[in-house]
């Protein structure tokens, strides 16, 4: 289950790690300034597999400041990793409460939820996100959703969804894959390959979308256009497991 965008820490971190060395900072400041430092290398930490110095950079944060909303991202973020799904969902609801109105830590919360097998809330805050006038990438809230409900097995709610993202923002190459995807699956060929088809116009070719079109030719009768597909797969990305699918599947 692949989420178009999980809004970075670092991004979160916003002009604060800059007060520093402008003008005179106050005890509060320093301890922001000290506190997004210490978030933004436990993130790092993370990166690089190193979670229990992740751990104690993201613990002294919290101490730093414990009413920072991209402190508790970053803890909810670390503990999510090391597998403590409740102290993460804690943090993730005391960095909402702390920004109730901040639409990335909606969708990042949304995007927690629907991880871990939570999807009618998760499709819930993804809403809250898309609905919120502060957020400038709605489209993204809503294409998530749909990611969320197919997740769960409910392509029709995926499908309505996948729609509202495009309504948006109609080159959406993401949403128009998952949409052709979503139609495949349900047998709509005609809107499936519609959706193919608009994606390839204004995205560069993926393993994915590649072995997507050969499935759906194959499936649809349009032998010529599958062969093209699969052929383009097996030239640009050999070694991709979409490939190697592929031609699993062409072995007798």
């Amino acid at each position: 289950m692949r989420f178009f965008r999980c809004v970075g820490l670092v991004a979160l971190l916003g002009s604060a790690l800059a007060v520093a060395g402008t003008v005179p900072a106050t005890e509060d400041q320093r301890a922001t300034t000290a506190a997004r430092l210490n978030a933004e290398l436990a993130i790092g930490y993370l990166k690089v597999n190193d979670v229990t110095t992740a751990r104690e950079k993201v613990e002294k944060a919290l101490i730093e400041n414990p009413k920072d909303a991209t402190v508790h991202t970053a803890a909810a973020l670390v503990y999510e990793r090391l597998q403590e799904r409740d102290r993460a969902d804690s943090h993730y609801q005391s960095a909402i409460k702390l920004e109730p109105r901040n639409p990335d830590l909606q969708n990042n919360y949304a995007v927690f939820l629907c991880r871990n097998a939570r999807p009618a809330e998760g499709q819930r805050m993804f809403e809250q996100a898309a609905r919120n006038p502060a957020y400038v990438t709605p489209e993204v809230a809503f294409a998530n959703a749909g990611v969320c409900a197919r997740s769960a097995g409910d392509l029709t709610r995926a499908d309505d969804y996948l729609q509202k993202a495009l309504e948006l923002r109609p080159d959406f190459p993401d949403a128009l894959l998952q949409r052709a995807d979503v139609a495949f699956t349900q047998g709509d060929g005609l809107t499936a390959r519609a959706s193919l088809q608009r994606y390839f116009r204004v995205a560069p070719a993926t393993a994915d979308a590649l072995a997507l079109g050969v499935r759906l030719e194959r499936k649809f009768g349009d032998a010529d256009t599958a062969r093209r597909y699969a052929r383009q797969l097996q030239q640009d990305f050999p070694d991709s497991v979409a490939a190697r699918e592929i031609r699993a599947a062409e072995i007798p």
